[in-house]
């Protein structure tokens, strides 16, 4: 049986770097902006037909939900990571293993958080400072979108192990197809019905159901080693182990941003609901931005992850180089189209010139300097991609967490404006990325200079199972 399908993946292990690695991630990237595209309908549908405090409910959950998903999305990148090592050593029966341990711990995954998250929404808005007008919206619509957690789970996880074999293609055409889904199901909720908040929740969780049937129906139709059998289900307690040691410290560095993050989202709520709905508008546009960037992070976990399967370590170096030009491109050169078509897009979201002007603020610090974050978390990928993950979540905690909140204690406290919270951001990208880049430089050494050439993987299969 064939470990690769050579009409969707990409032999990461010979040839030039970039041209490859802008190969993996252009589809990735598509499929990212148009996701957030999908869900921007979200917020321009409500913003457009109900008003600010709708707006704000829809914007205002948004670092709850992403600090309850993290742990478990983390553990989609150890997934990654074990899945493409494995395509890289030529071991069918360990990418078997793999697989079906990664869908089980999705669905697992996708029900205790959905749980948490239905239960608690309105006890954890409420301790977020959620402005009063907009908390009742807020939590209807924190709930319902917990419902479709098990679905948003099992198509991330499945992406992750599509990507982890080169495969960007078709997760790029399952989205598209459950994006058009949530758009029309948006305004036939919102405007027919009249649904607000609720209709824009429900609609965003039946075009998660689609995704993850898609991604599921095409593990299950694969002819390759990652082909998924629903009877095989389980957890492979070697696999979790593999995959927990890369993908808890990857959850657990994300949900400690989210703590970050919810800290300045409360600060946020502090100024009202016409500064929380103007850090909506920004955040959703400087979304494109940081998604076509973590396209690149994506890439260089992938990359790395398959070339030290492959043990093919005199490739780690040109794939960090690659990856670090190609993202610092992306970052400056969207960051600098943000920023000079801010007002034309914020228009698309809100037609109130106060929330204009608070969207203004945010976007004219974080644009010019949205790179550094590519950069910083371009690094965390080839870390993590190396096999060492509680390296760059300890890192990451300190420089941009822990500095985010001691900013927030100490340097915003003499001077409480948006211009000085929004700073923290560029100043723990900038530290956050200087300190990753040392420690890649310290973890290389202990690869060997030399390589041990990849053969045919195809051939190598054929070995291992004769």
């Amino acid at each position: 049986m064939r470990l690769r399908n050579k009409h969707y993946e990409i032999d990461m292990l010979n040839g030039p770097v970039m041209p490859k690695l802008l190969s993996f991630a252009l589809p990735l990237m598509l499929s990212s902006m148009l996701q957030l595209t999908f869900n921007a309908a979200d917020v321009i549908v409500v913003g457009r037909f109900e008003g600010d405090a709708a707006l704000a409910a829809v914007g205002a959950p948004g670092p709850l939900i992403n600090l309850l998903v993290n742990l478990f999305m983390g553990l989609s990148v150890g997934a990654n990571v074990v899945v493409a090592q494995c395509c890289g050593a030529g071991n069918y029966k360990d990418i078997r293993d793999s697989v079906h341990t990664s869908v089980a711990l999705s669905l697992i995954g996708g029900v205790l958080v959905g749980l948490v998250g239905f239960f608690l929404s309105g006890t954890f808005l409420s301790m977020m400072n959620t402005p009063p007008e907009v908390l009742p919206l807020a939590t209807d619509y924190m709930r319902i979108y917990f419902l479709g957690m098990p679905a948003n789970m099992l198509y991330n996880f499945g992406a992750a192990i599509l990507r982890a074999v080169g495969d960007t293609r078709r997760p790029l055409t399952y989205l598209t197809i459950s994006g058009v889904v949530n758009v029309a199901l948006n305004l036939f909720f919102v405007i027919a019905l009249g649904m607000g908040v609720s209709g824009v929740a429900l609609a965003t969780i039946i075009s998660q159901v689609i995704s993850a049937v898609l991604v599921l129906l095409c593990l299950m139709r694969s002819d390759g080693a990652i082909k998924l059998e629903l009877k095989q289900l389980r957890l492979d307690m070697n696999k979790v182990a593999r995959i927990t040691r890369v993908g808890l410290p990857a959850g657990l560095q994300g949900m400690v941003f989210s703590i970050s993050n919810v800290l300045i989202q409360s600060t946020v709520n502090s100024f009202g609901k016409v500064v929380v709905a103007g850090n909506t508008t920004a955040s959703n546009l400087e979304g494109y931005v940081y998604v076509a960037m973590n396209s690149i992070y994506q890439a260089a976990i992938t990359f790395t992850g398959q070339n030290v399967g492959a043990k093919r370590y005199e490739r780690i170096s040109r794939v960090c180089r690659d990856a670090l030009m190609a993202v610092f491109g992306i970052g400056a050169a969207l960051g600098g189209l943000l920023m000079l078509f801010r007002h034309t897009l914020f228009g698309i979201y809100t037609a109130d010139e106060a929330v204009i002007a608070a969207a203004g603020i945010r976007t004219t610090i974080i644009a010019p300097t949205y790179f550094l974050c590519g950069m910083m978390d371009t690094m965390v990928g080839m870390l993590r991609g190396m096999g060492s993950s509680v390296l760059p979540m300890v890192v990451s905690i300190m420089g941009a967490c822990v500095l985010r909140i001691i900013w927030i204690l100490t340097i915003f406290r003499m001077d409480p404006t948006l211009t000085m919270l929004y700073l923290s951001y560029p100043v723990s990208w900038a530290v956050t990325f200087a300190t990753h880049f040392a420690c890649y430089l310290v973890v290389k050494r202990k690869f060997p200079a030399g390589a041990v050439k990849a053969g045919n993987l195809e051939t190598r299969n054929d070995s291992k199972q004769g």
